[in-house]
This record gives structure tokens, sequence and C-alpha cells, in this order.
């Protein structure tokens, strides 16, 4: 019996330092605010507003959007995105126009409107924001892949 609450109280304690640990993690991870303080959000970063194209990081990448879109409506009944990007509007606003598979169904038949699968341009476009990265990035992009594997075959040959 005396060894069963030795064990208990033993048990008891590993769970509270372990319990006490994790409780210090996840306030390190609120900036050291206590779980009992609600914290003031910073303030989100602004939008890149460029109109200047960034190059893509690998050959199927999406590209990415210069400009603000905030308050853009694209919804069922309009897509203000269009108003530049369509083929009708692009000689115009001198914005590029969306690409040609926008135009396709999936079985690759063309269509005269953007296909109903590429009309939400959010689902695959995205702004950039001006802000530094909360992790460390080690991507890659596949030309400097191609650059290296094609300077090593050459280091070897």
């Amino acid at each position: 019996m005396k060894k069963s609450i030795i064990t208990l109280i033993s048990t008891v304690a590993l769970c509270s330092v372990a319990l006490f640990s994790f409780a210090n993690e996840i306030a390190t991870l609120r900036d050291n605010t206590s779980i009992e303080t609600q914290k003031t959000p910073d303030k989100m970063p602004d939008v890149t507003n460029t109109d200047i194209k960034k190059s893509r990081a690998y050959p199927m990448q999406p590209p990415l959007i210069p400009h603000k879109v905030r308050n853009y409506q694209v919804d069922l009944k309009a897509n203000t995105c269009m108003s530049c990007h369509s083929r009708k509007r692009t000689e115009e606003s001198q914005a590029p126009m969306v690409s040609v598979t926008h135009y396709m169904d999936r079985d690759g038949n063309f269509l005269a409107e953007v296909s109903p699968r590429r009309y939400f341009c959010n689902q695959c476009h995205v702004p950039q924001l001006d802000a530094k990265p909360l992790v460390e990035n080690t991507f890659v992009d596949m030309d400097t892949m191609m650059k290296e594997k094609q300077a090593n075959q050459d280091e070897n040959e």
C-alpha cells in the first residue's frame, strides 16, 4: 500500500512538471503572454503593390498577384479580376490575360468564358505581403536546382 501511494505521488509530480513545461511552451508561442491575457494582435503587414511581375519558383506555380486585391468582388455575381485580365479587357488595361487553360473545361474543350473551375482567382493566385518570413525557408527554386545539377555533372565529366 505504501509503495502504491509513493508511486501515485511520483506520477502526479511528474505529470505536473510535464504540464507546467507544456504550459510554458504555449506561453512562448504567444510571445510569453499568459493564457489569461488577451494580447493585442500585431499590425498586419502591407500588401506589396508594385504591379511588377514576380518570378515563379517552379514551372506550374500560379502567378503571384503584384497589387492589392482588398475589396475585390469575386463571387457568383461578379469577378473584379476579370475587369482587367479577361481576353476582352487586356488591350485597354495592359494587364496580362489569364492563361488559355482558364478557358478550358476539364475535358480540354475551349469555352467562350472562363471555366467555372477557374473562376475564383484567389484559390490559386495570392498577393504578397511586405513581411519578414515567420520561419526559416530553405526552398530552392527549380532553375537553381537544375544549374547546380548541371554544374555537378560538368565537374564529374
